[in-house]
């Protein structure tokens, strides 16, 4: 069975699929509701059913009050919709609504994408994901180093989490690519930034990214595919060399998936003037777009001069310097 779900006073809508709980229906595509647990023991994303009916799909520690029930009060981590549905809920409408956390995560795999780049994938416990906002990151720690880094994968699987790891000579880089093994705790905090998308726009998104700046835009554009509202999404990937495109076959996978998807990938410094002439060509119209770049230093101050300089309004840039 299929349901369509309202949420008030937004009136943002989604689809609940067979067993889905509310909840995970939600951030499949790319709502922030509010929750915590996520496991029926907190109560954080109990929600008021306005109309339609649900039932228990999962069972929760959490006590629901006589006066809540007669209300129609449900936790959306552990009941489904019968019907199609019409919720009050609370939601996340930026990053101020967003807590800091501090989970002890387990390294569920790490997969070497070149000789200087790893893939590291932490799981959250079941008890425990992780909120945050598609382009935030989290400083991870493990054996006494630790480093920031943005997550590379979307909210909608916010118990999953990528990270895109450069080889360098700092401690948390060399004992990751070094010592870490399956199932090893790295410690995580977080998240912080506010490179995160402009959901009331409607307007093209275009994305920036230079070497592993892709980790934070590729968690841009999955959320923003999650949720189905941009007219189009552009993706330009700048590095240094053809080998630092480390995902290129995912790129053409989005390609070859989305009518409205269209991928560049460039190749110079992070300060070649001639670096983004291909943008200027193929997107004369920059100030009809929403913008989002991120790379290291050199990289994000050239491009914000150029697509200033392009006429694109200040308004519409959003930055984050990942080095």
């Amino acid at each position: 069975m299929t349901a369509r779900v309202r949420i008030l006073p937004s009136r943002h809508e989604f689809t609940a699929e067979g067993n889905d709980t509310i909840l995970d229906a939600a951030l499949r595509s790319g709502l922030a509701l509010d929750y915590g647990c996520s496991n029926g023991n907190c109560g954080l994303c109990k929600a008021h059913v306005v109309s339609g009916e649900t039932s228990k799909l999962r069972p929760h520690d959490y006590r629901i009050t006589e006066a809540e029930k007669t209300a129609n009060t449900v936790l959306m981590c552990s009941y489904g919709p019968v019907s199609d549905l019409v919720l009050e809920a609370l939601e996340a409408h930026g990053t101020r609504d967003i807590p800091r956390q501090k989970v002890a995560t387990r390294v569920r795999s790490k997969e070497q994408l070149t000789e200087d780049i790893l893939l590291l994938r932490l799981q959250t416990p079941r008890t425990q994901r992780l909120r945050f906002l598609a382009g935030q990151s989290v400083t991870l720690s493990t054996n006494g180093a630790a480093r920031e880094y943005p997550i590379a994968s979307c909210p909608c699987d916010d118990r999953n989490l990528e990270f895109h790891v450069r080889r360098t000579n700092e401690p948390f880089s060399e004992h990751v690519f070094g010592r870490v093994r399956c199932n090893d705790v790295v410690n995580l905090e977080g998240p912080r930034g506010d490179f995160v998308l402009d959901e009331s726009s409607k307007r093209p998104l275009l994305f920036l990214g230079y070497d592993t700046g892709f980790a934070p835009v590729k968690s841009l554009i999955e959320h923003a595919m999650a949720l189905d509202t941009a007219e189009s999404l552009n993706l330009y990937w700048a590095a240094r060399t053809d080998g630092g495109h480390y995902l290129r076959n995912l790129c053409r996978s989005w390609c070859d998936a989305l009518d409205k998807f269209h991928c560049a990938l460039l190749t110079g410094a992070p300060d070649d003037p001639g670096l983004l002439q291909p943008l200027a060509r193929e997107q004369p119209s920059l100030a009809a777009c929403d913008v989002y770049v991120a790379g290291p230093h050199e990289f994000v101050l050239a491009s914000e001069m150029f697509l200033l300089e392009h006429g694109l309004p200040q308004a519409q840039l959003r930055t984050s310097r990942v080095e």
